[in-house]
């Protein structure tokens, strides 16, 4: 059977993620996975050569004439998570925030304003404040379903930038609206697709232009890489990010390349296993009496449901909880008792995490009530029942505390 067989475009999107990317046959066999290229230096046959590659680099063509530009290993990865994302072309980058970096700073110049969900990622605000204040840049925050998009948009607009769901509370965004009024007016559509992961969520379908992704997360799967990937819709779009990729010097490891290759060749099956014990998990949470309220938008009573219903095709291992008592306390005691979860600020591996949610960062998100410390949980890979009984003493260890202090 022909590669192209393999991974013809009318298979399921699951099908394809198995086999694109898959090194060729040579002499009639070869590997199952593509090999690990690391090169700082590419060599040519001659001049001629040189020069021809060069050229057709310089017009565009997926070709290295340098190891920065990253060889087979890294090719192979980026094809993958184009196919992911369904876009046109995706560059790789050394962590989701540098990907998010590298789409601010390639389109956006002095006295342009763009336009942040007011739920994103927290480090965006650093790049707001380190970055692009500094140059010049002008950056709103807003609340979708609460701001009208149009009398945002100014005529410096350049760029609409969101995360669905958002961050720490999972606020769904009504990414077709907000994408056709950004576009009426020639407004560039950028949105943080590391929660859905490309399978799950297809941003470039219903009106983005820029899908990112903090591979570091569900991509890789094991906590062993730090990678960002940022796919374009169109050829020239993609050309703009890549002048800056390639001006900032943006670059990653072929062996970070190949692990994030081998994660997403198993994205389908460790997605369905966290998604089935983060919905045991929320439903426990759901009807615990410690327990105020649970952000997740698989569940029925989640302000985001219907629009994740509509858009999303499943859900992941993150959920927050917000604390029946109202004590501040409450949070790390809860965390500190844990034995399962370990406390850790990423996500995205088979194991499963907590961590306190930092006051500061929730007060950011307008559809944040204060007044009680919360919880954000990543649900690992273990069995649902252990975790559930982890949680439970996490929840005792809080009443026992809580008694003895009051």
């Amino acid at each position: 059977m022909s590669q192209d067989s393999l991974s013809h475009d009318d298979a399921d999107l699951r099908t394809r993620l198995i086999h694109v990317g898959s090194p060729a046959l040579r002499d009639g066999a070869g590997p199952v996975n593509v090999p690990v290229v690391r090169t700082s230096t590419v060599r040519f046959a001659d001049s001629a050569a040189q020069q021809t590659l060069q050229a057709r680099r310089g017009a565009g063509e997926r070709v290295a004439t340098y190891g920065r530009h990253g060889l087979d290993t890294h090719a192979a990865l980026e094809s993958a998570i184009t196919t992911l994302e369904g876009g046109y072309r995706t560059l790789l980058a050394p962590s989701g925030l540098s990907a998010i970096s590298l789409v601010f700073l390639a389109l956006l110049k002095p006295g342009d304003h763009a336009l942040v969900s007011d739920s994103v990622y927290a480090p965006v605000r650093k790049v707001d404040q380190v970055l692009l204040q500094r140059q010049g840049i002008m950056v709103e925050y807003f609340t979708p379903g609460r701001d009208a998009l149009p009398d945002l948009l100014r005529p410096q607009t350049r760029l609409l930038y969101v995360e669905s769901p958002g961050s720490l509370l999972y606020e769904v965004l009504d990414l077709p609206a907000l994408a056709a009024h950004a576009r009426e007016r020639g407004v560039v559509v950028a949105i943080d697709n590391t929660w859905g992961a490309g399978l799950y969520h297809q941003p470039l379908a219903l009106g983005a232009n820029i899908s990112i992704q903090a591979a570091t997360k569900y991509l890789a799967g094991h906590s062993d890489v730090m990678m960002g990937s940022v796919t374009a819709d169109t050829p020239d779009l993609f050309d703009r990010l890549a002048a800056t990729h390639d001006a900032l010097g943006l670059s990653v490891g072929a062996d970070d390349a190949y692990l994030t290759l081998r994660g997403i060749r198993t994205l389908d099956v460790r997605l369905a296993r966290h998604q089935a014990n983060a919905t045991a998990v929320a439903a426990y949470l759901s009807a615990h009496s410690d327990v105020f309220q649970v952000y997740y938008p698989p569940l029925p009573q989640d302000p985001g449901h219907a629009l994740w219903k509509r858009d999303f095709s499943g859900a992941n291992g993150l959920l927050t909880f917000a604390f029946a008592q109202k004590d501040p306390r409450a949070a790390g005691v809860f965390v500190d008792a844990l034995r399962y979860f370990s406390i850790g600020a990423s996500w995205g591996g088979y194991e499963s995490l907590a961590l306190e949610a930092a006051p500061q960062r929730l007060a950011e998100h307008t559809g944040w009530r204060g007044g009680r410390s919360a919880v954000r949980l990543h649900v690992g890979l273990e069995h649902p029942d252990d975790l559930i009984a982890d949680l439970e003493r996490g929840f005792a260890a809080v009443r026992d505390r809580l008694r003895l202090t009051a």
